[in-house]
């Protein structure tokens, strides 16, 4: 028998006796305090002055720790809030109670009732008069020194790692900090928050493969959504002019430090808006976030240090492009044959098949991206790759479209919506022709979302923005998976 299952065999064995005697599981207790309070009120007030006011309180938490000595002991019990002492005497207890203490295990959830008082090294603790075990922990936690150190382990075990880790704990407190930020900010911008389909008729909303279902009564094929964005344009049509929702989305691709099949987006759509409005929001709301929530706005990401108090870059994708390949200039950078003859002369791999829209988005992905450490907004894309976008009114081969890249991550994506019923219908019928090629994450053509521009909609501007991402920024956390709390896995 290995030493683990040895020990959970011992902590059976414990549980059989206690059922034995009584009730294992009780749900009575009411704790009075938190950990954090506790700290917060009493942590300043000196040992002569506390110990004299008998203050009652009654705390539960998981025993960390427990040190015994002769007729008494200590234990460390940690709550939501953080970790608070209880000192055990056998004489305040009783015989049987601290008899029982004595057995039990790291991990074991405990409540005491007690009075506030200083240790001699100055450590608020509760003297504890009642004493009560609440659940039985019939598996070890990993060894105090060391934690749950192996990575694996804490994404697949993310309730153990969120015991042992604060750190870990700390990174989803940021996570839910950031999301609750974000509805306020939109709120107080008069957005209305609104929940859209997850399954799909028609896959829509973003160049994506989507997860495929079945509806059984109704003998249909569903698609898990790649977006909610053909939906959150529909209420756009029907009056709702600033909509948002938080929520997931799903895309059938690999998995990576970046990449999760589902993830987190919070998409907005403003009427009578433009891309560049977007843009201003976009930053106010990351330099908010920045403030606010992490109570900073300059810090470090993997060795990066960022200022988000200073204005986001805004440059056009074939001016960066000329900017980081030496031998193109900006116009060469519309040039689909120059384009080619620079890729052939740099050993850069391209599809002959593509357009010059395409190649200079494939140049950029591959010799850009890495570099845009600050805060940047990427504007300009080509018509070719931003099929509901609005063609720029000066130049039709381009879209009024951005993304923002930060720390060579993609973190939002944002445009004037194509709003033309007819023009959409087309780009359509051009992704319906990619599809069939073979590209199997082009769109499908939506007859009712063109019946829905048919209405009219009105000039809007529409962004989606990485959630996921975000929270990896401003925890400085290098996976996805470190700002999931339950990433996908392969099965064990």
């Amino acid at each position: 028998m290995s030493e683990d299952n040895k020990l959970i065999a011992e902590r059976r064995a414990k549980l059989t006796a206690i059922r034995e005697n009584g009730i294992a599981f009780p749900n009575h207790f009411r704790r009075s305090h938190l950990a954090l309070d506790l700290h917060n009120d009493y942590d300043a007030i000196d040992k002569e002055a506390l110990d004299p006011q008998g203050i009652e309180v009654e705390v539960v938490g998981r025993m960390m720790s427990k040190r015994l000595f002769g007729k008494g002991g200590f234990a460390n019990l940690r709550d939501v809030s953080g970790d608070i002492q209880l000192f055990i005497q056998l004489n305040q207890v009783g015989e049987e109670k601290f008899a029982d203490f004595k057995t039990w295990d790291m991990g074991d959830i405990v409540a005491g009732k007690g009075v506030l008082f200083k240790t001699k090294t100055n450590e608020l603790s509760v003297k504890v008069t009642e004493l009560e075990l609440i659940t039985k922990s019939l598996r070890p936690l990993p060894e105090k020194f060391h934690g749950l150190s192996d990575q694996e382990t804490r994404y697949r075990q993310r309730y153990v790692d969120l015991i042992m880790n604060q750190d870990s704990a700390d990174v989803f407190k940021m996570r839910s900090r950031m999301v609750s930020h974000i509805r306020h900010f939109m709120e107080q911008r008069d957005f209305l928050e609104v929940e859209t389909p997850m399954m799909h008729m028609i896959p829509g909303g973003a160049t994506a493969k989507p997860f495929t279902t079945h509806h059984n009564a109704l003998d249909l094929e569903l698609f898990l959504r790649v977006a909610p964005e053909l939906f959150l344009k529909r209420l756009t049509v029907g009056g709702f002019e600033k909509v948002f929702e938080i929520n997931r989305n799903f895309r059938n691709e690999g998995v990576s430090t970046k990449h999760n099949p589902e993830f987190t987006m919070m998409e907005f759509y403003w009427a009578y808006a433009d891309y560049n409005e977007l843009m201003d929001l976009t930053e106010a709301m990351f330099r908010s976030l920045a403030e606010n929530v992490k109570g900073e706005t300059a810090f470090e990401y993997q060795g990066n240090q960022l200022d988000f108090a200073q204005p986001f870059r805004r440059q056009s994708m074939a001016s960066l492009v000329a900017e980081y390949n030496e031998g193109l200039s900006e116009n060469d950078c519309h040039n689909l044959s120059v384009m080619q003859s620079y890729c052939a002369d740099n050993n850069i791999s391209i599809d002959k098949k593509w357009k010059k829209g395409k190649l200079l988005a494939e140049l950029f992905e591959l010799t850009v991206e890495e570099h845009l450490i600050q805060p940047t907004f990427v504007t300009e894309y080509p018509i070719e790759i931003s099929p509901l976008s609005r063609r720029n009114d000066e130049n039709p081969e381009i879209t009024d479209r951005f993304e923002l890249f930060i720390c060579g991550n993609e973190i939002a994506n944002g445009f004037s919506e194509l709003n033309d019923p007819e023009d959409q219908a087309e780009r359509f019928k051009a992704q319906v022709a990619e599809f069939e090629a073979g590209d199997d994450e082009a769109m499908h053509f939506d007859a009712d979302y063109i019946r829905a521009l048919e209405y009219g909609m009105p000039p809007t501007a529409g962004e989606g923005i990485g959630i996921d991402r975000l929270v990896m920024l401003f925890t400085d956390s290098a996976s996805i998976r470190d700002v999931l709390l339950f990433p996908y896995m392969k099965p064990e």
